[in-house]
C-alpha cells in the first residue's frame, strides 16, 4: 500500500517547492539544469540522509533483479538507464563480430562481416587513396547509430556510478540526489572535453580551420568525408539521441526546465541529422565544436560548486563565461553571417535539388539552415542571461537559500517509502 499524495506532509512539500514561473524563481531553482548546481550547497559532510530519486544511482543495478530482468528492460526501454542491461545488449554485436572474424575465414572467406556496420563506419569510397580514405553516407549508418546509443547508455551510467559517486563521497557529498547530480556533471565533463578536443583535432585537418567560413560553401557538396569526421558526426548523433530518449520516455525524474531541454535536444538533432543528410558536414562540425568546448567548462564549474571549492569555482566561472561568450555567441553569429552572406559561394551548378549528386541546397534552403541555428542562439541568449546572474552572484558571494535541498530529501523519503510498502 503506497502513501497518499494528498497527505498534509506532501502538500507542505509542494508548497515549499518553487515553480520556474519567473526569472527569479528560475535563478533560485535547484531543479534547473543550469542555475541549480550553482546554488549554495548543503555543507559537505553534513548529516543528511543518503537518499536517492534517480535511476542513475545504484538503484540501476537493483533493477536488473526485478522480475523479467534483461528481457523486461528491453521491452520497457529501461536498458537506457540500467547499466547491467545496456552492457548485455552492447555485448551481443561485439561477440557476434568476434565470432565471425574467428570462424568466417574457414567457413565463408569471401563474405564481409555483417555485424561490422554496428561497430565500424561503413561506405568507404573504393577509389579514395588508402593513405587518405574517404567515406560516403548510407542506411547502414543507422546501425552504427543504434549501437552507440546503447554504448552511451552504458558509459553514462558506468561513469556516474562507478567513477563519480566514489569521488563525490571522498569530498563529503552524502545525499543521494546530490550524488546523482555530481555524477551527471562528471559524465558531461568527460563527454564534452573529449568531443571538444576531438573536434578541434578534426578541424585542424579541414579547410575550415579556425572558422574560415567561406569553405563551408566552396566545393559543396561535401559528401566525401574523412573517416574521423564521419565517426565524429555519428557519435554526436548517438549521444543526443540517447539523451532525448531518456527525457521523452521519462526514464529519469524530469527537471524543472524539462521543456527547455526538450527544445535544445530537438534542435541539436535537427542540425545533426539535416546537416548530415544534405552534406553540410563542414559547417555542422564547426557548430558542434563551438557547443562542446564551453559545455566542458560549464560542467567543471558545476563540479567545483558541488565540492565546495567556491574560490576556484569563481575563477572557473570567469573562464567559462569567456569561453561561452566566444564560442556560443560570437562564433555562432559568425556562422549565421556566413549562411546569410556567403551561401552564394556554392557553385551555381550545385544550387539545385539533386540528391543523386549530393546537392540539396536550392535557394530556400538558406532559410531552413538559418532558422534552427537562430533558434539555438535565442535559447543560448536566455541561458547567457542566467549565466551572467550566476557569475555576479558568485563574485558578490551572496548566499542564496537552498530552496530545494529539503524537498529533495522529502521526495526521496516518500519514494523510498512507497517502494518499500509496495514490495
Amino acid at each position: 500500500m503506497s502513501t497518499t499524495h494528498g497527505s498534509p506532509g506532501n502538500e507542505k512539500l509542494l508548497k515549499r517547492r518553487p515553480r520556474a514561473s519567473s526569472l527569479h524563481r528560475i535563478e533560485t531553482d535547484k531543479g534547473h539544469h543550469l542555475t541549480g548546481p550553482f546554488m549554495v550547497q548543503t555543507p559537505l559532510g553534513s548529516n543528511t540522509p543518503e537518499s536517492c530519486d534517480s535511476p542513475v544511482s545504484s538503484d540501476s543495478f537493483r533493477m536488473a533483479k526485478q522480475k523479467g530482468g534483461f528481457v523486461a528492460d528491453l521491452f520497457s526501454a529501461r536498458w537506457v538507464v540500467n547499466p547491467v542491461s545496456s552492457f548485455k545488449l552492447l555485448m551481443i554485436p561485439v561477440l557476434l563480430y568476434i565470432n565471425w572474424e574467428l570462424l568466417a575465414p574457414y567457413i565463408a572467406p569471401q563474405l564481409s562481416n555483417p555485424v561490422a556496420p554496428f561497430l565500424l563506419i561503413s561506405y568507404r569510397i573504393p577509389d579514395s587513396s588508402p593513405d587518405d580514405p574517404r567515406y560516403a553516407k548510407g542506411y547502414l549508418d543507422l546501425a552504427f547509430l543504434a549501437f552507440h546509443i546503447v554504448f552511451y547508455s552504458f558509459v553514462r551510467q558506468f561513469v556516474t556510478i562507478v567513477i563519480c559517486h566514489p569521488i563525490a563521497r571522498y569530498f563529503g557529498i552524502k545525499k543521494g540526489a546530490k550524488l546523482d547530480r555530481f555524477g551527471e556533471q562528471g559524465y558531461a565533463l568527460l563527454y564534452f572535453a573529449v568531443m571538444g578536443a576531438w573536434g578541434y583535432r578534426i578541424m585542424g585537418q579541414l579547410p575550415t580551420w579556425w572558422y574560415r567560413t567561406e569553405y563551408f560553401w566552396i566545393d559543396y557538396p561535401h559528401w566525401q568525408m574523412k573517416p574521423e569526421l564521419k565517426r565524429y558526426f555519428l557519435m554526436h548523433a548517438s549521444y543526443w539521441c540517447q539523451q532525448l530518449i531518456v527525457l521523452l520516455l521519462g526514464l529519469e525524474k524530469p527537471r524543472k526546465d524539462y521543456n527547455e531541454l526538450i527544445i535544445h535536444h530537438f534542435v541539436t538533432l535537427w542540425l545533426i541529422g539535416w546537416g548530415y543528410l544534405i552534406n553540410l558536414t563542414l559547417i555542422g562540425h564547426a557548430i558542434y565544436m563551438s557547443m562542446d568546448i564551453p559545455d566542458a567548462f560549464l560542467a567543471f564549474s558545476k563540479l567545483l560548486n558541488y565540492m565546495g571549492w567556491h574560490r576556484l569555482k569563481v575563477g572557473s566561472l570567469a573562464v567559462f563565461l569567456v569561453a561561452w561568450t566566444y564560442f556560443r555567441h560570437w562564433l555562432n553569429l559568425v556562422i549565421l553571417r556566413s549562411i546569410w552572406f556567403e551561401f552564394d559561394l556554392i557553385d551555381e551548378s550545385n544550387r539545385v535539388w539533386a540528391p543523386e549528386t549530393g546537392a540539396w541546397l536550392v535557394w530556400w534552403m538558406k532559410y531552413q539552415i538559418v532558422f534552427p541555428i537562430s533558434l539555438l542562439q535565442l535559447l543560448n541568449l536566455f541561458w547567457y542571461y542566467l549565466i551572467l546572474r550566476i557569475v555576479i552572484r558568485s563574485l558578490r558571494d551572496v548566499e542564496v537559500t537552498d530552496v530545494r535541498s529539503d524537498d529533495e530529501d522529502g521526495d526521496d523519503d516518500d519514494d523510498d517509502t512507497e517502494d518499500t510498502k509496495e514490495d
